[in-house]
């Protein structure tokens, strides 16, 4: 078992090496069709899929006229300008003949890595998968520094498929999977079809980068980096050969692939990291109806709110206790500790007339809510 079909979200990310056609350094139409047919058909028996994608800076290169085989920063920023709509066009004109809408959704690792942020990109992907529409995803080339960027969509994939609670994340390679050495290079290499536990003997196998590919920035190595981020989500990872036409069905169909299992659910992890290695920053006091509430799976809605301690902003880890001084629960909260005050004790219904804006019904949504165990 692969874990293709039966997973419920899936984040499939592609890169520059499978999307670019070599010989016109433009966007491959006929393999983007081949692998919008086996999107369209996962979401047609109900699977979400969210896409990261590389390519705006290879397209954006050609059509700057830029020939210098390694750019500067300023040059990639320019080419990912200039690249992003027709990679979008690209997605677009794939998608169109199944009616699927694709969104672009850019991001730079502080959006996946700061709290806030993460929690506002967070929203906007589950409204566009809300929708039915396909997120593409793609690193902001135009803004990032060399200092705050992935540099391989690889981990940026991984980081997305943690945020979003994915079920799955492939990584569509130019091999078809983890072999026991590179097979390019050992006709002996074995090919592993599951890792159940990463081991330094498993990332002994990975190998280096591709050398001869002309836009990867990535290998084997950042993959294993990939599905180590993404086990520990609680999401699994396969790996398999991207460059054959619909490559999603050819391993529905039993084609290799290598998968990585994580060792617990995406919902149990992600309560583990808000409960245990989040530091609080403030204390939020309910009431005996929200406490129950809580227990019984709630969200905690300002209503029930009696007192708030701390100096915490959006996005922040808050401890839960109730009146008694018990903690109950951590969550990250969806305001900062002013708003939260203000709106205490107060209806959902009467958050935007007091605040001038909402950031939804609840101050914790049950999602980022761990509860303490009793």
């Amino acid at each position: 078992m692969n874990g293709l079909s039966a997973a419920h979200r899936v984040v499939v990310k592609v890169g520059s090496s499978l999307l670019i056609d070599p010989k016109t350094a433009d966007a491959d139409r006929a393999w983007l069709a081949s692998l919008a047919s086996d999107i369209a058909r996962m979401k047609a028996r109900g699977q979400q899929v969210l896409i990261v994608s590389s390519g705006a800076v290879a397209l954006g290169r050609k059509r700057l006229g830029l020939t210098r085989r390694k750019l500067d920063l300023p040059q990639k920023q320019a080419a990912a300008a200039a690249g992003q709509s027709l990679l979008m066009h690209a997605w677009e004109e794939a998608f169109s003949p199944h009616g699927v809408i694709a969104a672009q959704v850019l991001l730079t690792r502080d959006d996946t890595e700061t709290r806030r942020r993460w929690l506002n990109a967070r929203a906007t992907v589950e409204t566009l998968l809300s929708f039915g529409v396909t997120p593409v995803v793609n690193e902001n080339d135009t803004v990032v520094t060399e200092e705050i960027r992935y540099g391989d969509n690889d981990r940026l994939a991984a980081r997305v498929a943690q945020m979003i609670g994915a079920d799955l994340l492939v990584l569509l390679s130019d091999v078809d999977g983890l072999y026991t050495a590179d097979p390019r290079n050992d006709p002996s290499a074995r090919h592993i079809p599951r890792v159940d536990q990463m081991s330094p003997e498993i990332d002994a196998m990975a190998g280096g980068a591709n050398a001869a590919a002309r836009v990867r920035t990535g290998g084997m190595a950042t993959k294993l980096l990939a599905a180590r981020i993404a086990a520990a989500a609680g999401c699994a990872t396969l790996i398999t050969l991207g460059s054959r036409p619909a490559p999603l069905g050819a391993v529905e169909e039993g084609a290799k692939a290598t998968l990585f299992a994580p060792d617990v659910s995406p919902a149990a992890a992600y309560k583990a990291w808000i409960g245990g290695s989040l530091a609080p920053q403030g204390v939020v006091v309910v009431d005996a109806g929200a406490s129950l509430a809580l227990r019984a799976g709630k969200s905690l809605l300002p209503a029930g709110v009696r007192a708030v301690e701390g100096r915490f902003e959006k996005g922040d880890a808050v401890v839960v206790r109730d009146e008694a001084g018990h903690e109950i629960a951590r969550g990250l909260s969806r305001y900062d500790a002013d708003e939260a005050d203000r709106i205490k004790g107060q209806k959902s219904a009467g958050i935007e007339a007091i605040l001038g804006y909402t950031e939804g019904p609840t101050l914790i949504h049950a999602d980022d809510l761990a509860l303490v165990r009793s």
